[in-house]
């Protein structure tokens, strides 16, 4: 069964996910339309204990399953990615010393999705060899990184194996305004429509 997205307990969240993910039909991309294999997990920002616990436990219960799991966070991510470039203390000095217009130019540019992201985030994919992938760290890196840019971006690199997405917000389907990811429930991140909500994915 899909879920009601407007009243699940954290419980039911957990064995929904358990269920679809590491079904044989998610697993082995079915029934997609030739749509790229992205999910999006929306959820309330006001529930993200819960949501960190179950995706704790949601781990636990896949690697119980033997299934391979890439996590990306994407907060850490760049951080990796800034101090490897070894420009890590000159984005914390900028941070104190310059206007934050100046500071997410900075970013936008080191932390591209196109140049720099998605490549740092092949490389790991390249190394796992996941049969499955979970992008969590969305709220934390808005608004120097956008959620459908990476997901525009990694369209090329993450094409044999579902990659899932944790999504503090709502992911809408409107007839009139199309698709839209809508971080915190607020801000409108952009048009996105080339993932299907997991939520509405029958278990």
């Amino acid at each position: 069964m899909a879920l009601r997205t407007d009243t699940y307990e954290p419980r039911e969240l957990l064995d929904h996910l358990c269920k679809v993910i590491s079904s044989q039909r998610f697993l082995n991309m079915e029934s997609l339309n030739n749509e790229v294999p992205f999910f999006i997990c929306p959820y309330d920002i006001a529930r993200q204990k819960d949501i960190d616990e179950v995706y704790v436990r949601l781990l636990k219960h896949l690697e119980g399953s033997n299934l391979s799991v890439l996590e990306i966070n994407l907060y850490n991510t760049c951080i990796d990615i800034l101090r490897a470039r070894n420009i890590w203390s000159q984005v914390l000095d900028a941070e104190e010393l310059s206007a934050k217009s100046e500071l997410l130019e900075l970013l936008q540019g080191v932390l591209d999705p196109q140049d720099h992201l998605v490549p740092a985030i092949s490389e790991r994919i390249t190394s796992t060899n996941p049969d499955v992938m979970f992008i969590t760290g969305v709220g934390e890196v808005f608004p120097f990184i956008r959620s459908h840019n990476v997901l525009n971006n990694l369209q090329s690199v993450a094409k044999g194996f579902p990659t899932v997405m944790f999504f503090p917000g709502r992911y809408t389907h409107e007839i009139a305004s199309g698709a839209s990811l809508d971080l915190f429930g607020r801000l409108h991140d952009d048009k996105y429509y080339r993932a299907f909500n997991i939520l509405h994915v029958e278990a």
